[in-house]
């Protein structure tokens, strides 16, 4: 059973390591060393309760987290989350195309020639595969993170440094800087980013999980949740062990990452950074289209899945080209800020959370929707304290710049 259902939860975690996670991941570990890694554990039970309440969702109702949202709170308000999501995501996907051309950039191919190129292998994967064929493709993908593993292996790091820092958070000094309050923000934001909520219930429900089957689907997310965030670690551990202490504190993405480790780390560590950016980029570059694809059409009515045919599904598999067009065509023009895009757009995950998660911890916990299915004390208790964290460090961030803070 578990084989027949793992996929959508473990394919929705390993995908948040997308361009912009690894470019944020990568910054992190520049500009703070290991100060970042404490993070990590309390990131990982968070997604981990926010997933499984995205799987339950699906699995027990039957329909897509904007659908619910549309049924219980009406369209206007819908209407209004699906724009702003639409926005958000576009940034998003800017990044992926950004990491496709600038990871094949570092092998001699010019961006003229990888974006374009990539672009139409990701619509033609979607658009004339199945659910079943894409899901496939999309598993394997996952799998190649683990080159992120071995540059974090690679790279030397202080092993005892590092495990310290995971498990115990800096002074409380670096909490009023406005930088270091902006990068956690960022890294909360790409770890638990909004459209995953979308995607994971969306593909849940389309895959056709039932309550029968919720037992081998929570381990799925539960795998990928861990997997994910393994990943995450490592990627800061890299950059923190060759990047912060040779002082290369700023960087401009996961590009400029995979070569300063060139002569930190060794010509192999390099060349599996690249490649594990390639990969991630050109992964994210097909799941986040379909996301917002997903998200928009439930929210508004209009039909959606991968599974219908283009005449079908029209508004999905057009807004999906909409923005798989409009991500690569910016990316192809000279001088596009792409750093500050791509951070920025991390960030923006970061402070949308918390309008996504009080949505569905008011919806999960509907007895009319989810019957037995609620959710319990302590994921409802994990689920607010994750909203009321990020309003928080969001309204602290706002402060510290009002302040003139860092």
């Amino acid at each position: 059973m578990i084989l027949a259902v793992v996929g959508p939860g473990f394919i929705t975690a390993n995908v948040d390591n997308d361009a912009g996670g690894i470019t944020t991941y990568s910054q992190a570990g520049a500009q703070f060393g290991y100060n970042l890694l404490w993070t990590m554990i309390p990131i990982t039970l968070a997604l981990i309760v926010v997933q499984e309440m995205s799987a339950r969702m699906g699995a027990v109702t039957g329909k897509g987290l904007s659908d619910l949202i549309r049924e219980e709170f009406g369209f206007r308000l819908t209407f209004l989350m699906m724009m702003g999501l639409v926005i958000t995501n576009l940034g998003n996907v800017l990044a992926e195309f950004s990491g496709i051309a600038l990871s094949l950039q570092l092998f001699n191919i010019p961006k003229w020639i990888s974006v374009p190129i990539c672009a139409a292998i990701v619509w033609l994967l979607v658009v004339k595969g199945t659910y079943k064929s894409v899901e496939k493709i999309f598993l394997v993908a996952s799998f190649f993170y683990v080159a992120y593993i071995a540059a974090g292996l690679i790279s030397g790091p202080e092993w005892q440094r590092a495990l310290v820092s995971t498990i115990k958070p800096p002074a409380m000094t670096q909490f009023s800087q406005s930088e270091y309050l902006y990068m956690v923000i960022g890294v909360i934001g790409t770890t638990i980013a909004p459209w995953m909520q979308f995607y994971l219930q969306a593909s849940i429900v389309e895959k056709g999980v039932t309550p029968r089957q919720y037992g081998a689907s929570r381990l799925d997310v539960i795998i990928g949740c861990f997997f994910t965030d393994i990943v995450a670690w490592f990627i800061i551990v890299a950059c923190a062990a060759t990047l912060y202490v040779h002082g290369f504190h700023q960087i401009r993405n996961g590009a400029d990452a995979a070569q300063a480790l060139r002569p930190l780390a060794g010509e192999y560590a390099s060349i599996l950074f690249a490649f594990g950016l390639f990969n991630a980029s050109l992964f994210a570059a097909s799941i986040l289209p379909i996301s917002t694809a997903y998200a928009v059409c439930e929210g508004l009515g209009f039909e959606s899945g991968v599974d219908k045919k283009f005449s079908e599904a029209p508004v999905f598999y057009w807004l999906y080209t909409l923005l798989i067009v409009a991500g690569a065509g910016i990316i192809l023009i000279p001088n596009v800020p792409l750093i500050g895009i791509t951070l920025l757009s991390q960030v923006v995950n970061g402070i949308t959370l918390p309008f996504i998660l009080i949505f569905m911890i008011l919806l999960i916990n509907r007895k009319e929707l989810m019957g037995t299915f609620t959710n319990s004390r302590v994921f409802n208790g994990v689920a607010w304290a994750t909203t009321i964290i990020m309003i928080g460090l969001t309204l602290a961030w706002f402060w510290t710049l009002r302040g003139g803070g860092g």
